[in-house]
């Protein structure tokens, strides 16, 4: 029978299958943060309890952690509890804990596969829905609640309906400017936030195969807002030659056993999706959201549309999400008002990012008025871009580089942006308040944020790229 890539993965992984149809899944990898995991180690603690697999779990704080003076305290006292707490419970069950000052330090989305902890064909997951992200190694990686993360704790596995499967091939060429954070943005407004519930989504076609690895782990990573369960992408020479020397990679002769068995992880030729969808690179320019969720996008130099355009159950909601904004239908994106840019987060904090804001501000200066939050994903990161001088060129340009952290992706720390302020960010979320009270967030990639780094308004990378 002709399988995907999904269902290969999956069936390799099923413990047992109860009548109702419910799997119970093996895990490979938990990657426990301190937000979602300190109720999961009380419940084991409860029930007397230990890790069933220690040695496949890793611990890493992010979401909580400063990204400023973090020599210091933490000075937040909840934020340092909870830190304080997946620090304290790392220790006593005998768990990979990978703290501030350690490093290997970073978001737990980042340093997995830059570490090679994440591996094609594995079953990952964590309490944090773009846990997604791991998908492009090649893996089935999915988001899931603290009493799932207590019962992977305690047995390594997990209960789980099967989902559908979805391929979104992507063909064609990415026009210059346009990036993968572009490209994923773009989908998603197609698609809408709820176009792909219920399905695991595969990613095809040329303009995948010719996407960089981090390019790969940033379409993934926004699987998750358009609905789907997870999102993934078949590993090939690409997935390799990134793996290939990191810290947990397999060396010698099991490096060329496990690249062997990876590259059986495809979709057979044949294999039947409950849904396939296709898109042309070529149609997609530098995108940006104009609401409060991932699907109003729209290309930069696009209008925002009427409540007409869209259909009725959703028009309040729609109007509301502009009124937030303080959009109009209409309203043209180019141009308006800028005061706060934040490179970084699961979505597009690793060194290709930082790269690409680099290129644009090189030679320039940041805007005035413009406050710039540029976050690396990991210690690794930050290392690449002082290795890289890139850290040099943004001094030069006015821009501070803060230490790793998921910083102003959410406001889980002290990284908040004020109310009423235009925020044009690379994470994942634009809701109402995901970045301080009253925040108003554009969603964008980092070419997009670098051009409104450096004008203090939306502006169109391309048109300084060619100039």
């Amino acid at each position: 029978m002709k399988k995907t890539l999904f269902e290969k993965i999956w069936e390799r992984h099923v413990v047992d299958t109860l009548r109702d149809g419910t799997t119970q899944l093996y895990i490979d990898r938990l990657y426990c943060h301190e937000v979602t995991s300190p109720q999961a180690f009380a419940g084991l603690r409860e029930r007397g309890l230990k890790p069933f697999r220690p040695e496949r779990i890793t611990c890493v704080p992010d979401h909580n952690i400063p990204t400023l003076n973090q020599d210091r305290p933490i000075q937040d006292p909840v934020s340092g509890r909870q830190v304080e707490a997946l620090e304290k419970n790392a220790a006593d069950f005998g768990l990979a804990y990978y703290g501030l000052k350690d490093p290997l330090n970073g978001i737990i989305h980042v340093i997995g596969p830059e570490n090679a902890l994440t591996l094609p064909g594995m079953t990952i997951v964590c309490g944090d829905s773009h846990t997604s992200t791991h998908g492009a190694m090649g893996a089935i990686a999915f988001g899931i609640g603290t009493s799932e993360v207590e019962m992977t704790l305690a047995a390594q596995c997990i209960m789980q309906h099967k989902p559908m499967t979805m391929r979104i091939t992507i063909d064609g060429s990415l026009r210059p400017g346009v990036t993968a954070k572009d490209m994923a943005l773009y989908i998603i407004a197609r698609m809408t936030t709820g176009g792909a519930t219920g399905y695991f989504v595969e990613y095809a076609g040329e303009a995948i195969r010719n996407a960089t690895m981090e390019d790969r782990l940033t379409v993934c990573n926004l699987s998750i807002e358009m609905g789907a369960r997870g999102g993934m992408i078949a590993p090939d020479s690409v997935t390799y030659g990134y793996l290939k020397g990191r810290r947990f990679a397999p060396r010698g002769g099991e490096w060329e056993k496990a690249v062997a068995g990876w590259r059986e992880l495809y979709t057979d030729e044949g294999a039947v999706f409950d849904r396939e969808v296709v898109f042309r690179a070529e149609d997609i320019e530098p995108m940006v959201t104009y609401g409060t969720n991932p699907g109003m996008g729209t290309g930069i130099g696009g209008r925002i549309p009427s409540p007409g355009s869209v259909e009725e159950a959703g028009r309040a909601s729609f109007c509301r999400a502009l009124e937030y904004m303080g959009f109009s239908p209409g309203d043209a994106m180019l141009g308006k008002r800028v005061d706060y840019v934040f490179l970084g987060s699961c979505t597009n904090g690793r060194i290709e990012d930082f790269r690409a804001f680099a290129s644009i501000a090189k030679g320039r200066t940041k805007a005035p008025g413009v406050t710039a939050w540029l976050v690396p994903g990991s210690r690794l990161v930050e290392d690449q871009i002082r290795a890289e001088g890139i850290d040099r060129i943004l001094a030069e340009a006015g821009f501070e580089l803060r230490r790793p952290g998921c910083s102003a992706c959410l406001a889980m720390n002290e990284d908040k942006i004020p109310a009423g302020k235009y925020a044009v960010s690379t994470s994942n979320r634009n809701f109402e308040g995901r970045q301080g009270p009253g925040s108003r967030t554009i969603l964008a990639g980092p070419l997009v944020a670098a051009a409104a780094a450096v004008t203090g308004k939306i502006t169109d990378p391309r048109t300084l790229i060619q100039s």
